[in-house]
């Protein structure tokens, strides 16, 4: 008993001490940053109508991803930059890397609604203009710009989510949402190959634009969320600039290496060598400032001290890393080595894609009813790890059934993971940390899928390298062949190039199709690190806080209030949370007999 009564003790009197005293001593310390708390747990039939809003901007991201990596051949044929093109995607999940912490600070400073609408504002403008490019420098260049808004949309539905759902019907909601987002995984491989095929490679970045534009405008009609307090000025002082700063340095100085190394420029070089070394540092610089100067830090250091929130980003980032090397590299796999066309290849990977939906869906609806969570991560790497393992004996005499069940495969342990972890990191620190934890999930997810496609391209292209180099091939034959495969596929092109189909053959065996081995050997290793962190580092956390029906009913009030003739709907934001919302009953809220005297503002 005096243990656990310590430990309280203690607990409260560090909550105490962060407590800005108000009334000693005021000019002698620096002032804390105050967050106003955004959660307010709807009730069922409101979370419905929010989910819908946010489910569309699931819908946006995921169709953009799926369209544009189905279409990523054709793009690098049109610009005759088949290695260059690997920074098209790498560009756009640098930025949209990069930018995931900011968004979360963002909407805590300036509120979920606003930042979300940042978000998806700077997306469509990157995606309109990235559909105008005249070069790849361009496409590249405006991708990066779409990118940001990416990052913002995908970490904002897991934060609202966080702030109108409770803890344990989280995973239920988000799965439910995951429905819609299985439309955009069934169709988007489809409309991206059959526009690049048969349309222009133009629309393939404009044609998630109405999407978007919908969703933005049911994001401001339907999400039904508290505004902060503060005025512009002090919410603009309270950004971290300097760690925005260093987030995207380091993101860019160590991707830039990947991608270059082996292809453009030798691993040994200095230019290679030099911005790795320099990202790594960039990378202890932001800690240290994170940690020790930073008055409100993107990334608080003490997140970390909890080892289920470490696990869980060690988790993440390997479902990341493989997700999207898989999502980008399978499609090209089947192009090159089964001759698919852009539409073929994109309609054969959609087994994968339905399954990590419906695994995600059905692991939610498990972590609801059930309250655990642990299980379902640990047999999802698990089966994911086999998947990959398996994978690696893909070459172009392996049955098609046998590549679908492993997809299959590979997708319920996707799926399996995704969800699952997002609840147990946020079950692990207290609700004022939840956007802020689910926003470096975030970013170590998309870190780990930016980093993935420079390290797969840097594999493939270093097979293929070293399996032309024993033909004696001209560098430019070898440059052209590396930057499109499928000219392998090809009788004019191979005379073209002075090659037999014999030799051919011999290039898509001994080059592409062992760089593909590569990749998902590495792929394995990966999934079975993760693995055994998950069994190693995370803990099982209770998914009920205790104040969940209290806050139910306060929203509930709140909404009542919201609907009632003559309310002030900025009085009715300040009572929630605070404990001035009057308790009523339907009836009431209906009538609208409600004082506006028994709202009172809270004390400051």
């Amino acid at each position: 008993m005096s243990q656990t009564s310590t430990t309280r003790a203690s607990i409260h009197t560090a909550e105490v001490a962060e407590v800005p005293n108000t009334n000693h001593n005021i000019t002698s310390q620096p002032k804390e940053p105050q967050l106003t708390d955004q959660t307010r747990l709807l009730p069922p039939r409101q979370i419905i109508v929010v989910m819908f809003a946010l489910s569309l901007c699931s819908l946006v991201t995921t169709l953009d991803q799926v369209v544009v990596s189905a279409s990523l051949s054709t793009v690098a044929a049109a610009f005759n930059a088949g290695s260059v093109s690997a920074w098209i995607p790498a560009a756009y999940l640098m930025t949209s890397t990069a930018f995931q912490p900011l968004y979360g600070r963002l909407s805590d400073i300036f509120g979920r609604k606003a930042a979300i609408i940042l978000a998806m504002g700077i997306y469509i403008l990157g995606n309109l203009v990235a559909g105008f490019s005249k070069s790849i420098i361009q496409l590249i260049v405006f991708r990066a710009i779409a990118g940001v808004g990416d990052g913002g949309a995908t970490s904002m539905v897991q934060i609202v989510v966080s702030d109108v759902v409770s803890l344990r019907d989280r995973g239920k909601f988000i799965g439910y949402a995951g429905a819609v987002t299985a439309a955009g995984y069934t169709i988007g491989p489809i409309i991206g190959g059959a526009l690049a095929q048969h349309v222009s490679w133009r629309w393939t970045f404009w044609i998630t634009l109405p999407v978007a534009l919908f969703a933005s405008i049911a994001i401001l009609i339907l999400l039904p969320l508290k505004p902060v307090q503060g005025d512009m000025r002090s919410k603009l002082l309270m950004i971290d600039y300097v760690g925005v700063f260093l987030t995207l340095a380091a993101c860019t100085m160590i991707m830039l290496p990947l991608v270059w190394g082996g292809v453009t420029f030798p691993w040994k070089s200095a230019i290679v060598l030099g911005p790795l070394i320099a990202g790594i540092v960039a990378v202890g610089i932001f800690c240290l400032w994170e940690s020790r100067v930073a008055r409100l830090p993107l990334v608080p250091m003490y997140i970390f001290r909890h080892m289920t929130v470490v696990g869980v980003y060690i988790c993440m980032f390997v479902n990341g890393f493989v997700f999207f090397s898989m999502l980008f590299y399978l499609p090209q796999f089947f192009q090159v080595i089964l001759g698919y066309s852009s539409t073929r290849s994109g309609t054969f990977i959609i087994p994968l894609l339905v399954t990590v939906v419906s695994s995600a869906v059905g692991s939610g609806i498990w972590i609801s009813r059930t309250g655990k969570y642990r299980s379902m991560i640990y047999l999802g790497f698990a089966t994911f790890a086999i998947a990959c393992g398996c994978m690696t004996i893909f070459t172009a005499e392996t049955s098609r059934a046998v590549m679908v069940v492993l997809m299959v495969i590979a997708g319920l342990g996707i799926g399996a993971t995704m969800q699952t972890t997002t609840v147990a990191a946020q079950a692990s620190v207290e609700r004022k940390d939840m956007a802020v934890v689910s926003a470096v999930r975030n970013f170590l997810r998309m870190l780990g899928g930016a980093l993935a496609l420079p390290s797969s391209a840097a594999l493939l292209n270093n097979a293929m390298r070293v399996s032309m180099n024993t033909l004696s091939l001209p560098p430019s034959t070898i440059s052209s062949i590396i930057n499109n495969p499928s000219l392998l596929l090809q009788p004019s092109d191979l005379s073209k190039f002075g090659l037999t189909s014999s030799q051919a053959d011999q290039i898509l065996v001994q080059g592409y199709n062992k760089g593909f081995k590569d990749v998902f050997i590495l792929n394995t290793a990966l999934t079975v690190l993760a693995f055994v962190a998950s069994v190693v580092m995370i803990r099982h956390k209770e998914l009920l806080r205790g104040d969940e029906e209290a806050l139910k009913k306060e929203a509930k009030a709140a909404l009542m209030l919201e609907k009632a003739p003559g309310t002030r709907k900025d009085v009715v934001a300040l009572g929630i949370g605070q404990g001035q919302i009057p308790e009523m009953n339907e009836d009431d809220g209906r009538r609208g007999d409600v004082e506006m005297g028994s709202v009172s503002s809270p004390e400051r």
